[in-house]
């Protein structure tokens, strides 16, 4: 199955479905099925992002892991961040993504969280995982 690392807290807010855009400074060619996984490293600066009240509000209760693939989606379309911005985004999204000029944003329908997150290394880019569900 085609993967994604994501830092935490993304990966989580992906998984628990605060978060549907994934912005990114590279367009996917690939639609589909994708799995949502957490790196495994925490950088202290995206540790901090944690104390935000949006992000605080969003994680509430939520058990942030690492080093695991935490959900699946499917990967609906892939479009410019200048054309979401320009239809709109809600303050929610803006606060999770980076919308700037250049990047791109991933459309991410149909999450589903794993009961079970499963043990896997990660690694960059899009990434075939052969790991079970």
């Amino acid at each position: 199955m085609k993967t994604l690392t994501i830092t935490q807290p993304w990966a989580t807010l992906i998984a628990i479905g605060a978060k549907k855009i994934e912005t990114r400074s590279w367009r996917a060619n690939y639609r589909g099925q994708l799995a949502i996984h957490a790196a495994k490293t925490f950088p202290k600066d995206a540790l901090s992002v944690c104390y935000d009240p949006r992000y605080a509000a969003a994680l509430s209760g939520q058990s942030i892991q690492t080093g695991v693939v935490l959900a699946t989606c499917r990967l609906a379309d892939c479009r410019p961040t200048d054309e979401l911005v320009a239809r709109g985004l809600t303050e929610q999204e803006e606060a999770f993504g980076d919308f700037s000029a250049g990047c791109f944003g991933w459309l991410l329908e149909e999450v589903t969280l794993l009961a079970n997150p499963v043990p896997a290394a990660g690694a960059l880019g899009l990434w075939d995982w052969e790991g079970a569900l």
